[in-house]
């Protein structure tokens, strides 16, 4: 319950920050997905795709925070 008592002190301002961040995370994934379908070295592609996978992640870890929060829909 301290979770959802902190979300519901947030301002929209703070929501939308993290809307953003959110985005952010989703375009890097992509970028660095995009990145490593170019690269014809192996190992540069591998390490791209490692880092695409850590910003989906970033991105999961967020979703996860905000519906165990109840406030999402």
């Amino acid at each position: 319950m301290e979770v959802l008592r902190i979300m519901n002190r947030m301002s929209m301002r703070e929501l939308y920050t993290v809307e953003d961040e959110v985005r952010a995370e989703e375009i890097t994934a992509k970028t660095l997905n995009w990145c490593a379908s170019q690269c014809n070295d192996e190992e540069i592609r591998r390490l791209l795709e490692e880092l695409a996978e850590q910003h989906q992640l970033q991105v999961a870890e967020i979703a996860k925070y905000f519906n165990n929060s109840g406030l999402t829909q």
